[in-house]
């Protein structure tokens, strides 16, 4: 374990890394450089598990990025190499190998690191673990700074090579996988939690699917998981799909014309960013096709988080601007203002950020216009870069998904109103186009939508003034 004094401590630290991350052997002998010393990697994961979490291996990990990065010097000197091999014209032979010293001394020295780790058994889950630690190291600013987001960038990029789809296996969960299986998945489950043993039993059962990802190198352990609702229709509401009811005991296939994704959660923190439910959902496609070909539409219902926070911000913009009322038309405020007694936007936000508003039904049913428009150009019209601002719109789009219904008090849980109003949105899948939908999304930041999602979002642009 790491001595306890923390001078002594830090003197250990700086030990153990001069010992553990191999240096980068010359251009010249990379080809002949000796095999990792495994017991060094071994060494290296055992101290680090040994360490406290928190700002003990916020202080390990911020000494690796910054200690044992790329040598500047070098890149600097091979940089000027390939600008002279372009300069003096040398043959094509020259330029590529001086452009092939250049991108072997980008390499940070932590990167061979990481590569011995990857190759210890059990290492792969380790690096899974360490990234999760520095993720959540860069959230809460315990590491900052450019060294350590270009090695959490770099591991990244190592996971999704080593976590691409030829090494991921699908799996089905059913009631009859493992107790430590069900007990997972019901853990991660992180958009709808579960309440208890027969709330998972139905989400396993009858007109229900469950698949995850695993890793060959990790087997059996879920990566990512993918929930799928088998229905006769587009599901507008949640509760349909995740409400306690007795399992049926046989499915209908007739009546399955449908399948739902209502919910994919990663388990694993580590893995943020790398790409894996895009290649789930195609794969779980393909799965469905062949064990129930008569279904023919494909949609997500899903969440809206972040809907109703934006909706206060419009709102405390408003109030900042002498109470100008600038998202609802004349007669909204007005029924609005009659049923609460009060002609601020205060109030109102503070109906929001308490959820008080679902407990009247006149206050619901004049909320449904005016939140269906606001809501269609949240999802359609706020962007990060010229892509839609709501991660979870983004994700579908990405993949060829079409912006296809937004559904009014589809989720009546506590949080399904705080997050977005009650609210959720299909995004549908057309196979057949969702290869040129993706490209366009991509390339020309263009959103696929249908006449109800274009309706409102037109209906947003005549009656708030925004």
């Amino acid at each position: 374990a790491p001595a306890g004094s923390s001078t002594a401590s830090v003197a250990g630290m700086e030990e153990l890394l001069s010992r553990s991350v191999p240096p980068l052997p010359p251009y010249e002998t990379k080809e002949k450089a000796p095999p990792p010393a495994e017991l060094r990697s071994a060494e290296f994961v055992r101290y680090y598990r040994a360490l406290e979490a928190g700002p003990p291996r916020a202080e390990l990990l911020t000494r690796l990025a910054r200690d044992f990065g790329v040598d500047h010097g070098r890149v600097a000197e091979f940089s000027a190499k390939v600008l002279q091999a372009r300069e003096q014209q040398r043959e094509l032979g020259a330029l590529l190998q001086a452009e092939d010293r250049l991108r072997y001394y980008l390499n940070p020295q932590y990167r061979g690191l990481f590569q011995h780790l990857g190759r210890l058994e059990g290492g792969l889950r380790f690096l899974v673990e360490l990234r999760g630690d520095l993720m959540e190291g860069l959230a809460t600013k315990a590491v900052d700074g450019p060294h350590v987001k270009e090695m959490n960038g770099v591991l990244k990029n190592m996971l999704s090579e080593w976590f691409s789809t030829g090494f991921l296996n699908l799996e089905r969960v059913t009631w009859q996988s493992s107790c430590e299986v069900l007990q997972k998945i019901s853990d991660s489950e992180a958009v709808h939690p579960v309440r208890n043993w027969v709330d998972m039993k139905r989400r396993v059962g009858s007109y229900r699917r469950c698949y995850f990802f695993s890793h060959c190198a990790i087997p059996g352990e879920p990566l990512i998981v993918l929930h799928v609702a088998l229905t006769s229709d587009i599901s507008s509401s949640i509760q349909a799909i995740v409400k306690e009811v007795p399992p049926l005991e046989t499915e209908d296939t007739d009546k399955i014309t449908t399948a739902i994704f209502y919910s994919i959660s990663l388990t694993q923190q580590g893995l943020q960013g790398v790409e894996l439910g895009t290649y789930l959902i195609k794969r779980v496609v393909k799965e469905l096709q062949k064990e129930l070909p008569q279904i023919k539409a494909f949609s997500s219902l899903s969440p809206i988080p972040g809907f109703t926070k934006w909706l206060v911000g419009l709102l405390s913009s408003q109030t900042k601007e002498l109470e100008r009322n600038e998202l609802f038309t004349e007669s909204e405020w007005q029924e609005i203002s009659e049923i609460t007694g009060d002609s601020t936007t205060e109030m109102l936000k503070k109906l929001l950020n308490n959820n008080e508003w679902v407990r009247s039904e006149k206050l619901v049913e004049v909320l449904h216009s005016p939140f269906m428009r606001l809501c269609a150009w949240y999802l359609y019209g706020e962007k990060h870069r010229g892509y839609a601002l709501n991660p979870v719109a983004n994700f579908h789009l990405q993949n060829g998904s079409v912006m296809w219904r937004i559904n009014w008090m589809a989720d009546t849980s506590p949080r399904g109103i705080a997050a977005s109003c009650g609210m959720m949105v299909n995004y549908r899948y057309f196979l057949e186009d969702t290869a040129s939908n993706s490209a366009a999304y991509l390339g020309t930041k263009q959103i696929k939508a249908s006449e109800q999602v274009l309706s409102l979002v037109s209906q947003f642009q005549q009656n708030s003034k925004l």
